[in-house]
């Protein structure tokens, strides 16, 4: 099968997933009910593209399958802000009350912690990747660590008020923040646009990148800053999904044989929405929401994620 008619056919089941999320069971006045669901709908959309896009990028320029921006501790990040937030100032505060100050401080401090990261760490003759990897995980680590200590001094009423923005959930998304996140997405997918053709050639490693006219180093500075303003705009928007890009990524790599990454990204991107789309319709209809969607997501990732680990190393040995 061509990889044409299998984006079709993913273009396909998400628009059916799409459908069936927006129309089923619906009670109540449909004037309510269906827009509720198109701006989860988009919100997902919107997320599982932003997902998978960044971790494309980030792994052409980590040359590994297995790694995600979430590594670089991006997602611990964001949870160290909305515990400081509800720490010092409490879920009565401005900075809680106020969805676009607190949108906007976590975007804030999830880039400009990256970018540090990157300023300070990379070093372009000694492999900076790895070694940015390898701070990053101890960093996320630490201010895991640093998180869990916290919640443990934190009120417990306040507590409770700060799990529901530490695990990823589309049914309370504001439609204003949406709003700001599919125009600083569209910024990025245009920028990302313009320098497809070098992601293609730099896929093909540091050496033959720079023998054909490609910056590298300097490219990989500005992917990895894309990529870090793309997770931090959709985990701002609904919270951390720490395997899923993991999972859409290695899926499109299977599912689709190519070495362009416009057919991969869109390919991923699809299965973002399926998988978004599909899985919370189970949530809601299924399981009732006795469970979120994180919550499946992480499980089936993590077991995914194993058996990556084991795949890579069979083939290594």
């Amino acid at each position: 099968m061509r990889n044409s008619t299998k984006l079709i056919l993913l273009a396909a089941i998400a628009i059916v997933f799409i459908l069936l999320y927006g129309f089923y069971d619906i009670k109540g006045g449909f004037d309510y009910a269906f827009p509720k669901r198109m701006l989860r709908v988009t919100a997902m959309v919107v997320t599982g593209i932003a997902i998978a896009y960044s971790t494309i990028v980030f792994q052409t320029i980590t040359h590994n399958r297995i790694l995600t921006p979430s590594v670089m501790g991006l997602d611990s990040m964001y949870q160290v802000v909305q515990t400081l937030i509800y720490f010092f100032a409490g879920s009565m505060s401005v900075w809680v009350l106020n969805k676009y100050l607190n949108f906007g401080a976590a975007i804030v401090a999830m880039v400009v912690f990256a970018m540090i990261l990157y300023r300070f760490l990379f070093r372009a003759d000694k492999h900076p990747i790895y070694f940015l990897l390898l701070i990053g995980m101890i960093i996320g680590t630490l201010l895991g660590s640093f998180v869990t200590f916290l919640q443990v001094l934190i009120d417990p009423v306040e507590y409770l008020s700060l799990q529901n923005r530490l695990f990823a959930t589309f049914t309370n998304v504001k439609a204003e923040l949406l709003y700001i996140s599919i125009g600083i997405l569209i910024l990025a997918f245009i920028y990302g646009y313009l320098i497809m053709g070098k992601l293609d050639v730099m896929s093909l490693g540091r050496e033959n990148a720079m023998n054909l006219g490609i910056n590298y180093d300097g490219m990989v500075m500005k992917i990895l800053i894309l990529s870090s303003i793309l997770i931090a705009t959709s985990t701002a928007l609904v919270g951390p999904i720490t395997f899923f890009g993991l999972i859409v990524a290695n899926l499109s790599y299977q599912f689709l044989v190519s070495y362009k990454h416009s057919i991969h990204i869109l390919g991923a991107s699809l299965i973002s929405i399926i998988a978004l789309v599909g899985g919370q319709f189970l949530v809601e209809h299924i399981f009732e929401l006795r469970t979120t969607l994180s919550v499946i997501i992480n499980f089936i990732g993590g077991i995914y994620f194993i058996y990556l680990l084991l795949k890579e190393s069979r083939a290594a040995g």
